[in-house]
């Protein structure tokens, strides 16, 4: 009698132990060791954010061929490419910035990528999103920035693949000047051929040539894009062109070793000061980065202005290590926190920085002098595997914000090609507003998975409510995750 209470009380010792330890947030070794699978992720994500004929080797396979005249309206062949989130939309400004970050991602974290054999995997990626591109700029001074009629697309809850929404090709050209486009534009295809030189030298060769004539395209002809693709304005308006200059010479200069582009960013006048953000328009973080790179190795003939890019990168990286002037925000449970819409993606980007800023720091064997005080190389990675961490489940809410990513992640993220039947299972047609009635509105999980997506992620209090009307905090962007890739390299 006495064994059987025994062993009932140690039944009932391990089940409460079980139940505590579920409540737990994850720890560091739990998920560390599912990086790679987070990485694999990733890179599956764009796959279904695909637009155009589909290739061979597809693998999210609920996904169809679509969008296959785009262009045709301007006698350009606009498809492929990606769509911008949960829409169907392909906008020229924040797609390259994801294809820069891909870019990046690739060219940094090269060894680590090929350590877990998505090295090939992400070239494909980025391949993807450049030969679009090259499409997109079919003489010099003219430039394709967007595809779709962003409110007729967001009036819709369609397939990709039954899409009966006007698609419009908008471009800027000299009468209709766009430098922080072109600019932006310029520095993926500098970044990019840097990632495809080793392996397919006369593609990376034709990618500078593009990145050479949309440099030139936007220092003579300046002005903000949305002044010439007024549809953009109201969903990527730009708040300036200076930053993607500097941004672009800074990859020119890298991926060519031409002094002419580092005379641009030695002679510029505004370098930027603190900045808060490193996003989609607001690129001064990722120059002040590469200018900091070139100081810490010894090149470009360091000075004032170069020391004075270092240190306002360093600035922002001391600012989101909690030992700044102007600290970072950070939730309660350890979240880099910037702004209400969409804060993964900040927090995607500042982990990048930080990632690639202690590889920098380790090579030279130095450190950052922060006002609240010193950072190693090692801190910052750590700060990177933190916020990581948080992203895939170890939060107050137990609940990985990456899509397919455990068991406890966001079932019904805000994307019309995931929360609606695949074609693959019905080809009858999805109007735009039976979307609406059968599937927006459809309180069950999407039926299709959108592996490797970012949703925009908890609140400032860490609060997550995983309803796919809530666009501002559950809709994925292909420009969070794109800097995700090289951090989770990175740390794996």
């Amino acid at each position: 009698m006495s064994q059987l209470r025994n062993g009932s009380s140690q039944c009932l010792w391990t089940s409460t132990l079980f139940i505590v330890l579920l409540s737990m947030p994850m720890t560091h070794g739990a998920i560390s060791g599912s990086y790679g699978e987070a990485l694999t992720n990733t890179l599956l994500y764009f796959e279904a954010q695909r637009s155009g004929k589909l290739p061979s080797n597809q693998r999210v396979n609920w996904r169809g061929d679509s969008a296959l005249r785009d262009g045709s309206d301007a006698h350009v062949d606009l498809t492929g490419g990606y769509y911008d989130a949960g829409d169907n939309m392909k906008f020229g400004f924040p797609f390259a910035f994801t294809t820069t970050m891909l870019a990046w991602s690739s060219v940094e974290m090269a060894s680590q990528l090929k350590a877990h054999k998505e090295h090939k995997n992400v070239l494909a990626a980025l391949k993807w999103a450049t030969d679009y591109l090259i499409n997109a700029h079919p003489e010099p001074n003219v430039l394709y920035g967007q595809v779709g009629d962003g409110y007729s697309d967001h009036a819709c809850w369609m397939r990709p693949e039954d899409m009966t929404t006007p698609r419009p090709s908008y471009r800027i050209d000299a009468q209709h000047p766009g430098a922080d486009l072109a600019g932006e534009t310029a520095a993926a295809m500098a970044a990019a051929s840097l990632a495809f030189a080793p392996y397919d030298a006369a593609y990376a060769e034709k990618l500078i040539g593009h990145a050479k004539d949309l440099f030139e395209f936007a220092k003579a002809y300046p002005g903000v894009y949305q002044s010439s693709i007024s549809n953009a304005g109201g969903f990527y308006a730009s708040s300036g062109y200076e930053d993607e200059l500097l941004w672009a010479a800074a990859w020119l200069h890298r991926a060519t070793n031409n002094k002419m582009y580092l005379n641009y960013l030695n002679e510029a006048s505004n370098v930027g000061g603190t900045r808060t953000v490193f996003a989609w328009d607001d690129k001064f973080v990722g120059a002040q980065v590469l200018m900091a790179k070139l100081v810490l190795e010894g090149k470009g003939e360091s000075n004032n202005k170069l020391e004075e890019y270092k240190s306002m990168a360093e600035n922002f990286i001391c600012n989101c290590a909690q030992k700044g002037s102007n600290n970072v925000k950070k939730t309660q449970g350890g979240l880099l926190w910037f702004l209400p819409w969409n804060n993964l993606q900040y927090t995607t980007t500042a982990s990048f920085v930080l990632s690639a800023y202690s590889k920098y720091l380790k090579t030279a064997n130095a450190s950052i002098n922060c006002p609240g005080g010193t950072l190693q190389a090692s801190d910052l990675l750590s700060i990177s595997r933190s916020q990581v961490e948080y992203i895939l489940g170890s939060n107050p809410k137990n609940m990985s914000y990456m899509v397919g990513f455990g068991t406890n992640y966001p079932k019904r993220p805000h994307h019309r090609g995931a929360s609606i039947v695949s074609i693959k299972k019905s080809i009858n047609a999805v109007t735009c507003t039976a979307g609406f009635t059968n599937w927006y509105n459809n309180p069950a999980p999407n039926p299709n998975v959108l592996t490797g997506a970012l949703v925009g992620g908890p609140d400032e209090n860490d609060n997550y409510g995983d309803e796919r009307t809530d666009f501002q905090h559950c809709e994925p962007v292909i420009a969070t995750v794109a800097p995700f890739v090289g951090v989770l390299a990175a740390v794996a």
